[in-house]
């Protein structure tokens, strides 16, 4: 059967969609620690206003160029952007305030539970979404990952108040993402252009965050640094409108669960660059929850491949 001219037939992943998602995998691993070098210079919260403001006006022209303003009207989307957006905000405030306190390690670990969450709330949504008992053993490894994770681990006497406030910082951030997919999911947003979406979270986040900073009383921690400008622009050009915009392509062409699987190796990057520039250190307790939580995200990520491959 012919498939229709407006209708791309998505294929499994190839030599060359592995290689454009671990570059992807590396600019969204290093983001966190880029946001920690520069925070002597610039506070994470201003850093994550830049980041949404660059990325928003980036994503705007686009926008303007392509003609895609009337989608605000036709779809009526207007709710399911505002909510998206609050989301999109809160997901930042809790990044920015988790860095603070934790390292960018382990930042890169509790971020990436946000599909985790987004599945349990789908489950009880969506009845097509409904998981599976592999997802659900997925779920349980994550959460006794996470549970391993907090504060480095089950040292009770050493445990870092700070640390430890950071760590559930990070997970807030995971919850605020994976409820953010959940919106976008039951919402009009779900037929509307994915460039669309982008620019509610981009600009709503870009209107709220400035509270947030006038609030923590963090608006005048802000020096223009080449390291601190350059952390912006890092990650407003290149993970919040390149990075993005290349997800979105290759969404397009290949199988969603076939990409779904090599997203592992984010938090793998982010614990890396971590280590390696910023000289975090890793406990054995971390380094054992971060490969459980890995796993159980993997599992529920990546259970029809991950089915098809046992069959096999």
């Amino acid at each position: 059967m012919n498939t229709p001219a407006n209708i791309v037939e998505r294929k499994g992943a190839d030599a060359f969609a592995i290689q454009v998602m671990t570059g992807l995998c590396i600019i969204w691993g290093i983001q966190a620690v880029m946001v920690k070098l520069a925070a002597p210079d610039i506070a994470p919260i201003m850093q994550a206003f830049g980041r949404n403001l660059v990325a928003a006006v980036a994503v705007g022209l686009i926008m303007c160029w392509r003609g895609g303003w009337e989608g605000f009207l036709r779809h009526g989307t207007l709710k399911g952007g505002l909510l998206a957006g609050v989301l999109f905000a809160a997901e930042f405030f809790f990044i920015a305030q988790g860095l603070v306190y934790t390292s960018a390690s382990h930042m890169a670990v509790f971020i990436y539970t946000a599909p985790i969450f987004s599945a349990l709330a789908l489950h009880f949504l969506l009845p097509s979404e409904r998981l599976r008992p592999l997802q659900w053993l997925g779920i349980g490894v994550c959460f006794g990952g996470i549970a391993m994770c907090f504060g480095g681990g089950f040292d009770f006497a050493n445990l870092d108040s700070r640390v430890l406030l950071g760590d559930a910082f990070g997970v807030l951030a995971g919850f605020a993402w994976g409820m953010t997919t959940v919106a976008v999911r039951t919402t009009r947003l779900s037929e509307a252009k994915p460039i669309l979406t982008l620019f509610y979270q981009l600009l709503i986040a870009a209107l709220l965050l400035p509270f947030a900073a006038l609030a923590l009383g963090k608006t005048q921690d802000v020096s223009f640094t080449a390291i601190g400008v350059g952390s912006v622009l890092f990650q407003g050009l290149v993970v919040s409108f390149f990075s993005y915009f290349t997800w979105f392509w290759l969404l397009r062409r290949y199988l969603a669960s076939n990409l779904a699987v090599f997203s592992f190796m984010t938090p793998m990057f982010g614990i890396a660059f971590g280590v390696l520039i910023l000289g975090e250190p890793l406990t054995l307790n971390f380094v054992a929850g971060a490969a459980l939580v890995l796993a159980g995200i993997t599992l529920v990520s990546s259970e029809q491949w991950i089915r098809r491959m046992l069959r096999r």
